[in-house]
């Protein structure tokens, strides 16, 4: 279940918790509305902690080293004669 189907799961809970006054016998739907909500607030902690683990960037497992060839610079500064 995505963050959008959690998010829908808090709102029809708290839309048979607070907004609805229907009597059905042998179902309490103000229970099931606070089931609802509790059910996509768990939803929401586990989506929220799966997408905060997947940010995190791992280094490489090995080094990359890169190979540049050595081009001697002919311009005032640097003459090839040392520095």
């Amino acid at each position: 279940m995505g963050l959008g189907g959690c998010i829908i799961l808090i709102a029809v809970g708290a839309i048979l918790t607070f907004a609805t006054d229907w009597d059905m016998q042998g179902v309490n739907l103000d229970l099931v509305g606070v089931i609802f909500m509790v059910v996509g607030l768990i939803g929401v902690a586990t989506f929220s902690s799966i997408a905060r683990r997947r940010r995190v960037v791992m280094p490489p497992s090995t080094p990359v080293v890169e190979e540049r060839p050595h081009h001697p610079t002919q311009d005032g500064y640097h003459n090839g004669y040392g520095a």
